[in-house]
């Protein structure tokens, strides 16, 4: 299989006059692209940053970052994308946990990305042809470093290249921080094809008018949304109706679909030849691994989310607890097997054995999520079993939170929970228990977990309690604290 940087140079070859990115006002077309990575990878070699590592991508969303993905993997490393608007800890976290000891970033006088050495390591190993690292929550308090090769991500590529009808007249929205895998499939998908990436600014990604205005002025073809994105994009056009007959495609991903959402954009009918697809993924299967055509996929199960089949690069099989397969129709823990099952975590090779198991000589990736098979075979999501949720796009384990809040030396004792609000979009809430005498106000613990925690972790509501519910078990009554 071609590595990602040598396909990169082919669609060069094809047509290097073809615009890649666009930026605002500003374009780079596809030779412009190329020639802007080469200068970075001559950077990174001048600094002496060995071939096989990983280096940090620290930079705000914008075209450099098109190029310094380009510029790390034709130096034949791995980036670790680190979101400057995240608490300085967790990038400091990162930095350390990785082994980082080069971060790409944006020269504040040239504008370009140049390289800076941190002084860090030792290296983290990784495997031959790692693309990149991408963390995410995790359940004891810090983040987790998942490793995906550059042959996970062009399975994936190849894969959705027999479901979608691509071409280079196709023009993408990249509309995810680097920081979440979405934006691999956004990226890659219009590069792989000669298409061109539209970078969505992030003041422009949180102001739906503006976005729609945006996608009606590009000429969008290829739009990735997460749901809860998608129903405030739907809203907006709901009051301010912009046609957008070019949008060839919808494709959700991230969190479960907000069938009401759905309902609204076809009755407002401002993209009539959009198809709608919804792709259950995982960061540790490589960004997608289902795909249902929602028009052809719309009967679903009673509380459930449609989610389709999956893609010709993998194979869901349905356990119970013992991992033993459940028969159709019934619940059972998605396990998936495949070409873009990754490498695993980075430097955590216990909890990589747990989570990636091995079953009649077969890989798989236990996902913790819940599905159940109709019997025309395709597979319906129905949520999780243990305490994460996926929010936003984001995958937040609530144990994290909670390890925050309760880090603030006020706190006695706490718990989060997502909850639906009136539109039916969870959110974070956090419930805390001062210690005795302590005068903390909720505004004082969101201070707290904001200066540790990214801000799509940090609660939308926290409320202060005299105690927290219990159960006859003496454990803490989740169920008992919804909506107090």
């Amino acid at each position: 299989m071609l590595t990602l940087a040598r396909r990169f140079a082919e669609q060069v070859a094809r047509d290097p006059d073809a615009v890649a990115v666009t930026d605002g006002d500003r374009e780079l077309r596809y030779g412009e692209l190329a020639a802007a990575a080469r200068e970075l990878r001559r950077h990174l070699a001048d600094a002496g940053v060995p071939e096989g590592t990983l280096v940090g991508l620290r930079m705000p969303r914008c075209a450099e970052v098109v190029v310094a993905i380009l510029g790390i993997l034709e130096h034949g490393c791995g980036y670790v994308p680190i979101d400057p608007a995240y608490p300085a800890s967790r990038q400091e976290y990162i930095v350390a946990d990785a082994g980082i000891d080069a971060l790409v970033q944006v020269d504040p006088d040239t504008g370009r990305p140049t390289v800076v050495r941190t002084g860090g390591g030792p290296p983290r190993a990784v495997p031959p042809g790692t693309a990149y690292v991408i963390y995410t929550s995790g359940s004891t308090g810090t983040p987790k470093g998942v490793v995906v090769g550059d042959a996970h991500v062009g399975a994936l590529m190849d894969a959705c290249a027999q479901r979608f009808t691509l071409s280079a007249a196709d023009v993408w929205t990249m509309f995810h921080s680097h920081s979440f895998d979405f934006s691999v499939w956004e990226l890659w998908g219009a590069l792989l094809h000669g298409g061109r990436v539209v970078i969505v600014p992030p003041w422009v990604a949180a102001d739906p008018r503006a976005f729609g205005e945006l996608l009606a002025d590009e000429g969008v073809t290829v739009l990735s949304q997460v749901p809860t994105a998608f129903g405030h994009l739907v809203a907006e056009l709901e009051v301010h109706p912009e046609p957008l007959p070019e949008l060839r495609y919808v494709v959700f991903g991230g969190e479960a679909l907000h069938t009401g959402a759905v309902r609204a954009w076809r009755e407002l009918a401002v993209a009539p030849g959009a198809v709608l697809v919804n792709m259950y993924g995982i960061t540790e299967t490589t960004v997608h691994v289902t795909f249902a055509a929602l028009d052809d996929e719309a009967a679903t199960l009673p509380g459930a989310t449609p989610i389709g089949r999956p893609l010709p690069h993998l194979r869901v099989r349905l356990v119970d607890e013992h991992l033993r397969p459940v028969p159709v129709g019934a619940a059972g823990e998605m396990l998936v097997t495949g070409a873009s099952v990754s490498h695993g975590y980075l430097g955590r090779a216990e909890l990589t054995a747990q989570r990636f198991v091995t079953l009649d000589g077969q890989r798989y990736y236990r996902s913790g999520d819940w599905a159940r098979q109709d019997a025309e075979g395709r597979l319906h999501y129905l949520g999780r079993r243990d305490r994460q949720v996926q929010l936003r796009g984001f995958r937040v384990e609530l144990g994290e939170l909670e390890a925050a809040v309760a880090a603030h030396p006020a706190v006695a004792q706490c718990a989060v929970l997502a909850e639906a609000n009136q539109l039916g979009e969870l959110q974070l809430v956090a419930y805390y228990v001062p210690r005795a005498g302590a005068d903390l106000a909720p505004e004082q613990v969101r201070a707290h977990v904001a200066g540790c925690l990214p801000a799509h972790l940090v609660p939308s509501r926290i409320r202060r309690m005299a105690a927290l519910p219990r159960t006859a078990h003496d454990k803490v009554d989740l169920a008992a604290l919804v909506g107090r």
